[in-house]
């Protein structure tokens, strides 16, 4: 049994406990959470930590089979020039691909990660997601943008989809994003996701170029379709509404539905979205880091903290991304939008990612009999009670 105590314990069930005690056995399964009222005495065997004990962190939105194309492609180019790159990149230096993974998965898992949403195109992480000590919900990326491909798009992520499941890996299928796929793939991903009553994700309004493809059917998007991947679109037929306006009739309200990215969301997408589906099974994950690499641009957080939206955190790739560490997209976001509570921040990394995922039995808050991890966040502004960029993680179990 370890006693831990800390300035403060987040426990994402309660307000932060100044100088409380953690109770848990030696492998982390929650045993008790100690509430001294501001008062600590020393005792045989207590553990002290100046920061503030935390839940694992849940980095809902994750690419950790492109782990290999870190500093590979140039900031700030904007979407069409990055979907370019990844294209180009994704299939190059395959023999660094399976050390890449490993390596970012050991990393994710020091950086106090306890459970992710990974995005796969492939089985290439299937191995190391099997003796990894993070908790991984695999989600097969599905992408077809003309219908003629459908089925064939389809059915290769029912085969990727049965390579995890029968590894034993939490696993489902998901839309890519609105513009990479047909109606009628959407339609088949729909009836599976129902059938299974299965979490979908789905990359949201990351960019100006999407919206424009959508109302107009030009723009960034519309050139990389048809130039880079010489794909007709002549069947196109712009919707003139935004794209996720446009593609809500796909994705069953009665899922639990994780929307990433968010950059360019406005109040008139989430009054749609509310007109369609309930919030609490929605959840909005922000990357905010590699929405700065990519399009140089964040999204409206005080606009979602106003709508009462159930935020979570993602570091996307480390093609996108200098790094893959929740601390880090919290630090991002403390420094942008200084009025966010660390409170709140801390809900969103770990809680609000654990419901996300459907993993909230297990992760997301100090609860008897959970193993949610340990971590002790350290260098925060107690005066003022805001991450700093000095601020650093410890995973303690």
């Amino acid at each position: 049994m370890r006693k831990i105590a800390a300035t403060y314990i987040f426990s994402g069930k309660q307000p932060p406990i100044r100088n409380g005690i953690l109770i848990c056995k030696p492998d982390g399964t929650i045993i008790e959470v100690i509430d001294n009222n501001g008062k600590l005495e020393e005792e045989p065997g207590l553990e002290f930590y100046s920061g503030i004990l935390v839940p694992g962190f849940v980095n809902t939105h994750c690419h950790l089979e492109l782990s290999h194309l870190k500093a590979k492609i140039e900031e700030k180019t904007g979407i069409g020039g990055f979907v370019k790159e990844i294209n180009k990149l994704r299939n190059e230096d395959l023999a660094s691909v399976g050390k890449a993974i490993e390596i970012a998965d050991r990393k994710m898992w020091a950086a106090g990660i306890a459970a992710v949403g990974d995005i796969s195109n492939s089985t290439l992480t299937i191995e190391t997601k099997q003796k990894s000590k993070v908790f991984y919900h695999t989600f097969i990326e599905s992408f077809g943008f003309h219908p003629s491909r459908a089925e064939k798009a389809f059915n290769y992520a029912k085969y990727v989809f049965s390579e995890f499941e029968e590894n034993s890996l939490v696993v489902s299928i998901s839309p890519h994003s609105p513009y990479s796929v047909s109606g009628s793939l959407f339609k088949k991903i729909k009836e599976k996701a129902l059938a299974e009553d299965s979490v979908l994700t789905i990359h949201n309004q990351e960019s100006r170029a999407e919206t424009q493809f959508f109302k107009t059917g030009k723009g960034a998007i519309a050139n990389h379709i048809q130039n880079n991947l010489g794909i007709d679109i002549s069947h196109w037929q712009p919707t003139g509404k935004s794209s996720l306006a446009s593609i809500l009739k796909f994705l069953p309200s009665k899922n639990h539905l994780i929307l990433v990215h968010n950059t360019f969301t406005g109040k008139a997408d989430l009054d749609e979205l509310k007109n369609n589906r309930s919030l609490k099974n929605t959840f909005f994950a922000l990357c905010p880091n590699s929405n700065i690499y990519i399009e140089n641009q964040l999204p409206p957080v005080p606009l979602f903290q106003k709508e009462g939206l159930n935020i979570c955190l993602g570091t996307d790739s480390l093609a996108s991304n200098h790094q893959l560490s929740i601390l880090g997209e919290m630090i991002t976001l403390q420094q942008n939008f200084p009025e966010i509570k660390l409170e709140e921040l801390l809900i969103w990394a770990t809680l609000n990612g654990a419901k996300a995922l459907k993993a909230e039995h297990q992760f997301g808050s100090f609860e008897v009999g959970k193993n949610p991890g340990v971590n002790l966040i350290s260098g925060v502004d107690f005066m003022n009670m805001k991450l700093t960029e000095n601020c650093k993680v410890k995973r303690l179990a």
